[in-house]
Parts: C-alpha cells; structure tokens; sequence
C-alpha cells in the first residue's frame, strides 16, 4: 500500500514538473510552423519562477473569491491526477476514490472559480471573458457526458483504469467506430477547454477577443504564476485521459516495481509529443472562428459523441 501510495505522488510530481515543458514545446512547435524563431522550450518555467518572486497586487475592490482561486485552480489538476493512470496501467491507492465523470467535475470546479474570480474584479473586460469561458464550458459539458456515458457502456465503469483496458481487448476493438468517434468528440472537447485554436488564440492579447486568457488579467505575482501553472497541468492532464484512457495504455508500466514506474516517464512523454506534432498541425491548418461559430464547433463535437454511442448501442 504504501509503495502505490508513492507512486500516486510521483504522478503528481511529473505533472507538476513536465507540465510546464508540455506548453513550452507546443509553443516553440507552432512558432517553427510559422517560420518563426518562437520562445525557448523552457520559458514557461521561466515565467513561472519570475512571476512567483514578483510582488502580487490586489485590487481592493476584490472579494475572498479572488484570493483563493489561484490556489484553487492550481490544486484541482493535482486531485485529478490521483484518480487517472498517468504512468501506471495498474490501479493505486486513489484510483476508486472517484471516476472520469468525478474528475471532470473537480477540473470544471476550477474553471467555475476562475470565471467568478474575473467577474469579482469590476474590469469590463473580465465579466466579458468570462462569460465567453462559461459559453464553451456551458458548451462542453454535455460532450463530457456523454463521452463518459458511452465509455462506461463499452467499459461496464467509469473508472479509468478498467476502460483502458476495454479499448484494447482484445485490439480489434480500438478499430471500433464507437471508440474512433470518442476519441474524435474528446479532441475536440481538449481544443475547446485549452483555449487552442480554432475556439481560442493563446498566442493572442487583444483584450476584445480573449477567452481563456481574459481570466488572468487581473492576477500578478503569486496569483498569476499559480493560475499559468494550473492551467499548463489542466491541459498535461487531459492530454493523459486522452492518450491513456481513451486511446491506448501504451507506454504505462505494468510492473510495480520503481523502476518500471520509472521507465514509463519518457514513454509517456514521448507519445504525449508525438500528439503535440499532430495537435500543432491541427491548429496551424485552421483559422480562429468567431464567437457565434464556437456553438457550431461543439455541436459537431456532441454530434460526434451522440453517434458514437449509437453506434456501439445498434
């Protein structure tokens, strides 16, 4: 017990320590795409390290709201990551304290709190972010749902480290169609949650267009460092439901040994690469849509998700 209790610690380290390069090499990826130099892999912890040794500046005008959500947004990816198969294929100590719909609940809890934290400041242009942000989320939700209905159809749970392995055995069913659509609707949900293209510009800074990045305007020092490193192991964390659990458990250790746990790290890494290259070819083909085409994206991605539960029922 003890030993998988270390092991659920060190997948809560690796997300917190390669969390960060996770963005950073997305980054320089798409600035090279676009015939830029772009920033340094590394910036995203430089960022960081500043911010965190910067004097943090709150409006009196603000709330307890404001104050905590930092802290909430940051620990929130941290409770999900106990509950998902991040180096293991093998159940640890918190893995049945709850299920993906569980998960999905706690990581939109910190999505709720960031979207009232921009509100509370009285910035116009923080309400008008944030309600863009509650749009996709409100959007999003019932993708989520049935995303995970139809998993835990296929699967018989929602826990997931029984539904990897039902996606895989035997392999014919990976080929599924069912499971090519979920794979399919939950890429696009991870676009749309992520602030990537074409539902948001990360890279973008006018304060009129904003989504996702309208929530730390108002945050500096220690809030804004927290609320940029929450957010980089929000996205390491889906990518790992995505490629763990929906996609193929491949790379994850099966040993419960240290050093299997271990040599599972790289591997993880290296197929959560491998779908940078292919999300950065994505993103680089498209354009930003509009704010009243965002609907139609997410209709199309719970379209997607309705058909391949129809699909596996019929």
């Amino acid at each position: 017990m003890i030993g998988r209790i270390a092991i659920n610690l060190l997948q809560v380290i690796v997300v917190m320590a390669f969390s960060p390069l996770v963005k950073g090499v997305l980054s320089r990826l798409e600035a090279m795409v676009q015939s830029k130099r772009g920033p340094c892999i590394f910036q995203p912890y430089r960022d960081i390290w500043k911010l965190l040794h910067k004097e943090e500046v709150v409006s009196e005008q603000t709330s307890w709201i404001f104050r905590i959500t930092p802290y909430v947004v940051f620990v929130t990816p941290i409770f999900v990551t106990l509950l998902i198969p991040v180096l293991t294929n093998y159940p640890l100590f918190f893995a049945f304290m709850g299920d993906m719909l569980g998960g999905g609940f706690i990581l939109a809890l910190g999505g709720f709190f960031a979207t009232i934290a921009a509100i509370d400041t009285g910035n116009p242009y923080g309400p008008m972010g944030a309600s863009r942000t509650r749009m996709v989320g409100f959007l999003a939700e019932p993708v989520f749902m049935i995303v995970f209905f139809t998993v835990s159809l296929v699967a018989g749970s929602t826990i997931p480290y029984i539904v990897q392995e039902a996606w895989i055995t035997p392999l014919s069913n990976f080929f599924e169609p069912s499971h090519v659509l979920v794979m399919l609707a939950f890429f696009m949900l991870i676009i749309a949650e992520a602030g990537r293209l074409p539902v948001d510009n990360p890279s973008g800074h006018f304060e009129l267009a904003m989504i996702d990045e309208s929530k730390l305007l108002e945050y500096s020092g220690r809030g804004a460092a927290l609320m940029k490193w929450g957010g980089a192991m929000k996205f390491f964390v889906l990518l790992c439901i995505f490629l763990n659990v929906l996609v193929s458990p491949w790379g994850l250790a099966a040993g419960t040994d240290l050093l299997s746990v271990f040599m599972a790290i790289p591997l993880v890494l290296v197929k959560i690469f491998v779908f940078i290259l292919f999300m950065v070819i994505i993103e680089s083909s498209l354009a930003k849509l509009r704010l009243f085409r965002i609907p139609e994206f997410l209709g199309a991605a719970f379209i997607t998700s309705i058909a391949a539960m129809i699909m596996y029922i019929f």
